[in-house]
């Protein structure tokens, strides 16, 4: 049944690079107001009820997801279409190569009003005292890691488990989006989903980075820099997965990210990644670019081993 599911999986990415997100009864927006009302029932300050939760809503997705891939294993062609709902319903491709293509236009009109109102889209930090170059940063920086965590990710869990493998780690990767801060409210309860998604990501950030620094040329960056900047920093990061792929962007486009870095609930130092220049408009397109390569690198890449896995 590998060719199903290899199947299944080319056709969600073809879907999501034609048609974008579902425009109504998103799944994963279904799973976010679940997650947001559990919340309210379950949520204590302590590691406990986090675990609770992350258990109840990832084991609950994935449970549903094998009683989908047992209904897909009848006939290969059945497996296909079930793998390929269930990646058209997690990628995030499209959608953020639109949000990073509009930044980098406003960016490059010089509208950092626009630009500051856009950033929420891609990420949660506070855009209000940004200038372009701290707005160019975060796109880029957003960009990089959304690619693993949104294309690459689920692609590889899919190839190896199928429908559960996909929307297990969906469900896994937004609870840490939700929840995975280090604000007073979610440093404990939010540990859990915190812990899970960096082990989920461990693997596919770095094959995101691999990929990275394959695709660069077609970019016109440089891979032999993108090699050397991911050897070097993105072990320097706070992220055991961020940091390799936001490096591997920074060798390959030849800027340098990193520095301070303000979200809602306080400020963080990064380490540097990179020794370039500032990143601008035209390197916010370029990571676009970049995404996109690295997203058809993982379709052929999950596609082959769906096939081999078996």
């Amino acid at each position: 049944m590998g060719a199903g599911r290899a199947v299944g999986l080319l056709l969600g990415v073809a879907a999501d690079a034609v048609l974008g997100d579902p425009k109504r009864f998103h799944p994963v927006a279904a799973f976010g107001r679940t997650a947001a009302a559990l919340e309210r029932r379950l949520y204590r300050d302590h590691h406990a009820a986090g675990v609770a939760y992350s258990a109840a809503l990832v084991g609950g997705t994935v449970a549903a997801g094998v009683a989908l891939e047992r209904v897909g294993r009848r006939h290969w062609v059945l497996q296909a279409l079930t793998t390929g709902l269930a990646t058209w319903a997690v990628l995030g491709g499209r959608s953020l190569a639109a949000e990073g293509t509009a930044m980098g236009r406003e960016l490059d009109a010089g509208d950092l009003d626009a630009a500051r109102a856009r950033l929420p889209h891609l990420c949660g930090r506070e855009p209000s005292r940004l200038d372009s170059f701290g707005l160019a940063r975060a796109t880029v920086e957003s960009v990089a890691e959304n690619t693993s965590d949104a294309v690459v990710a689920p692609l590889l869990w899919g190839a190896a488990f199928g429908v559960p493998g996909l929307v297990g780690y969906r469900a896994a990767n937004t609870l840490d989006a939700m929840v995975g801060h280090r604000s007073p409210r979610y440093r404990r309860f939010g540990w859990a989903s915190a812990r899970l998604d960096d082990v989920a990501n461990l693997l596919p950030s770095r094959a995101a980075a691999l990929l990275t620094i394959a695709g660069a040329p077609v970019v016109g960056g440089s891979a032999s820099q993108a090699l050397e900047t991911w050897r070097r920093d993105a072990s320097a990061h706070p992220s055991p997965n961020a940091g390799q792929v936001e490096a591997a962007f920074a060798g390959a486009l030849e800027i340098r990210l990193g520095g301070r870095t303000v979200y809602s609930h306080g400020a963080e130092e990064r380490p540097v990644l990179g020794h370039g220049r500032n990143p601008d408009a035209g390197h916010v397109t370029r990571a676009v670019e970049l995404s996109r390569v690295v997203g058809f690198g993982a379709a052929l890449l999950s596609a082959l081993v769906a096939i081999f896995r078996r």
